[in-house]
C-alpha cells in the first residue's frame, strides 16, 4: 500500500471524492485475459550433468524408429527457461517431485545440497514433494527446506547450506502426532493481482516405495480427497485458478509432446478431481506427455531435466478463473548454451567430488546391463546380488546364505568403458541410495511367500527380485498370482528349501524395511545391519579380477 504523505487522510478522502465528481476520464477495467506461462520439470534427480542417454524420441526421418537427443544437465537446463520466460512477466516455474535422491555422486556425496542450490539459481519457486524427497527422512527433508549442516557429518559444501528458496509442499503428508502437514499444502501466487493457487503432493503409496524408517510418524493421504478438500478452502479466499503439482503419473505410448493411449493412477485421480481444479502437472513415472484427461490438460517432463513443459493459461479477470491452458514439452538439448552461474557451482562441488568419483577401482569384461530378461534376470542384478551376499556371508558380517535385490534399486547401467576400467562414480550411478545391508533370518516357508510376493501387490507383471549365486528357482507365469513359484524348485546350493529350515537372507536397509511391498522382511530374526551398498558392490569389483556377466539360469520361468 502506497503512504500517503503531506496531507491527512480525510484530506486525502476528500480529495478522491472530489476527482469523482470532476471531469476527468474515468480508468478503463482491464477485460483482457490475463497471460501467464507455467514452466514445469518433475523427476530432476539431481543431475546437474546432463543424464547417459538423454531422450528417447520419434525419429521423424523413419517412422517407427527412435533416436537419443542429448538433454538435461542444470547449465542448459537453466538457459532454456531463461529464454522460455521471455516475452511474458507473468511466469513461474514449479516441479512436481523427485528433485532429489537417487541422486549422481556429485550431488549425493553433498547430500543433495547442490541440486536445491542449483534450482532456486535457475527460479524454481513452487516443487511438490515426491517419494524420493523422504528418502534420508522427514527430518532431512525439513533440513533441505530451512538450511544448516547436517547434525552428524557437518558440511561438506564450500560453505553453510542456507536451505532451498523455493517452497516445498506437501498437502496429503499429516503428521499423526499433530494432525497438521509436515510442509505446506499449497502456495498462492498473484498476477496482475489475480492469485493462482498451487498444491503440491506426492502419491498415497509412497511408505511402500521409501525406507520405513523415513516416513515413520506420517500419514499418506489419498491424492484426490486431499486436493478436494482443499478447494472449497481456497474458494473462501477468493482464488478460483487452482493448479495441482502431484508426485503421481502415467503411461502414454506416443512421443514426449503427445498423449496417446494414456494410462496409470493419473488417470483415476484426474477424473476424480474437483472440476475447480484447472491443470494437472504429474510426475514420477518418468515420461513426458502432454494430455487432456476428463477435459483437462495434464503434463509430464520425462525425466533428469531434459524437459520442460511451457504451460501458457489465460485468467478471465472478471471470474479470476482460468479459461485456457495450452502445453509444449520442450526439450532441454545440450545445444542450450551452458548458464554461467550454473556452470560456476557445478566447479567449485566438483572440486571437491574429484578425487573420489575418478578412483579406479576395478575392472568389468564387459557391459552389465540392468534390464531383466523375461524371468526376471539381468547380469548387473546378478552381480549386485553376488556383491552383497560376499559383504556379508562372513559369520561376523551376517552369516548370509541368499542376497535379493530389488530392480527399482539398480539405477543405471554399467558399461562396459574404453580402457575396462570402472571407476567409484560408475558404481555409485548404479546404487545411489547408500543404503546399508541387513542381514535377517528367514524360515523356508517367510522364503517361498517372499518369493510369491513377487507378484502379488506389485505393479504392471510383477517385481523380479535379483538373486545370488547359488540360489534358484522356477516359476509358472501361467498360474495366478500367489501360486506361481513351482513346488520343489527353490534351492540353495543344490539343496531343496524346506519350510522348517532357517535361512539367513541379505538385502538392503529399503527392503529390510519392507519396502516395494515386500513386508515379509520385516518379519525377520536376528537382524544384523552391516555395510553400505556400494561399498560392498566396490569390494566386489576390487576383489574380483575382471567381472563378467554371467549366464543367467538363476531363476527360470515356464510359460
Amino acid at each position: 500500500m502506497k503512504k500517503t504523505t503531506g496531507l491527512s487522510l480525510i484530506a486525502a478522502a476528500t480529495l478522491l471524492a472530489g476527482c469523482a465528481t470532476s471531469t476527468a476520464p474515468t480508468m478503463a477495467v482491464n477485460t483482457e485475459p490475463v497471460k501467464v506461462r507455467v514452466l514445469a520439470i518433475n523427476d530432476f534427480h539431481g543431475n546437474l550433468r546432463p543424464p547417459r542417454g538423454g531422450i528417447r524420441i520419434a525419429d521423424k526421418a523413419n517412422p517407427g524408429k527412435t533416436i537419443n537427443v542429448d538433454a538435461g544437465g542444470s547449465e542448459h537446463l537453466a538457459t532454456a527457461l531463461a529464454q522460455l520466460r521471455l516475452g511474458n512477466p507473468n511466469n513461474v516455474m514449479v516441479a512436481a517431485g523427485d528433485l532429489i535422491g537417487a541422486t549422481p555422486l556429485l550431488s549425493a556425496l553433498f547430500r543433495d545440497e547442490p541440486t536445491i542450490e542449483s534450482l532456486g539459481m535457475m527460479g524454481l519457486e513452487i516443487a511438490a514433494v515426491g517419494n524420493h524427497e523422504f528418502d534420508k527422512g522427514a527430518t532431512e527433508l525439513l533440513r533441505m527446506q530451512n538450511g544448516g549442516c547436517h547434525p552428524t557429518e557437518g558440511c561438506k559444501g564450500p560453505g553453510t547450506f542456507k536451505g532451498a528458496s523455493f517452497q516445498y509442499l506437501a498437502a496429503s503428508t499429516v503428521v499423526e502426532k499433530t494432525g497438521k502437514t509436515l510442509l505446506p499444502a499449497y502456495k498462492v501466487k498473484s498476477f496482475q493481482g489475480i492469485p493462482v493457487a498451487f498444491i503440491g503432493l506426492t502419491l498415497e503409496a509412497t511408505p511402500s516405495i521409501v525406507v520405513p524408517a523415513g516416513v515413520a510418524g506420517l500419514k499418506f493421504r489419498d491424492e484426490a480427497d486431499t486436493v478436494n478438500e482443499l478447494v472449497p478452502v481456497l474458494r473462501k479466499q477468493g482464488i478460483e485458478a487452482i493448479v495441482v503439482l502431484i508426485h503421481e503419473g502415467g503411461f502414454a505410448t506416443g512421443d514426449y509432446n503427445e498423449c496417446p493411449g494414456i494410462s496409470g493412477p493419473i488417470v483415476d485421480i484426474v477424473k476424480r478431481l474437483d472440476k475447480a481444479v484447472d491443470l494437472v502437472i504429474s510426475g514420477h513415472t518418468h515420461r513426458a506427455y502432454n494430455c487432456r484427461i476428463d477435459g483437462r490438460l495434464v503434463t509430464s517432463a520425462d525425466k533428469y531435466g531434459t524437459v520442460v513443459s511451457a504451460i501458457d493459461i489465460e485468467i478471465d479477470p472478471k471470474t479470476r478463473d482460468i479459461t485456457s491452458a495450452v502445453a509444449d514439452n520442450v526439450i532441454a538439448r545440450t545445444s542450450f548454451a551452458k548458464d554461467p552461474r550454473q556452470t560456476a557451482l557445478i566447479e567449485q562441488y566438483e572440486k571437491l567430488v574429484v578425487p573420489l568419483a575418478k578412483r579406479v577401482v576395478g575392472r568389468i569384461g564387459a557391459a552389465l546391463p540392468r534390464n531383466s530378461n523375461p524371468a526376471g534376470e539381468s547380469p548387473l542384478g546378478q552381480v549386485i546380488a553376488d556383491a552383497q551376499l560376499a559383504a556379508t556371508r562372513a559369520p561376523e558380517d551376517g552369516g548370509a546364505q541368499v542376497a535379493f535385490m530389488n530392480p527399482g534399486g539398480i539405477r543405471a547401467d554399467l558399461p562396459m568403458p574404453a580402457d575396462g576400467q570402472v571407476r567409484y562414480e560408475d558404481l555409485f550411478s548404479v546404487q545411489p541410495f547408500y543404503n546399508n545391508l541387513v542381514t535377517m533370518t528367514l524360515s523356508g516357508t517367510q522364503l517361498l511367500q517372499l518369493l510369491e510376493a513377487q507378484w502379488l501387490g506389485q505393479p504392471g507383471s510383477g517385481r523380479i527380485l535379483h538373486v545370488s549365486r547359488g540360489f534358484t528357482y522356477t516359476w509358472d507365469a501361467s498360474k495366478p498370482p500367489g501360486q506361481r513359484v513351482v513346488p520343489g524348485s527353490v534351492r540353495l546350493n543344490g539343496q531343496p528349501v524346506k519350510p522348517g529350515d532357517s535361512v539367513r537372507v541379505t538385502v538392503n536397509s529399503f527392503v529390510a524395511g519392507g519396502g516395494d511391498n515386500f513386508a515379509i522382511f520385516k518379519e525377520g530374526k536376528n537382524v544384523r545391519t552391516g555395510a553400505m551398498d556400494v561399498d560392498a558392490l566396490e569390494a566386489y569389483v576390487r576383489n574380483n579380477p575382471t567381472v563378467q556377466p554371467g549366464a543367467l539360469d538363476r531363476i527360470v520361468r515356464l510359460n
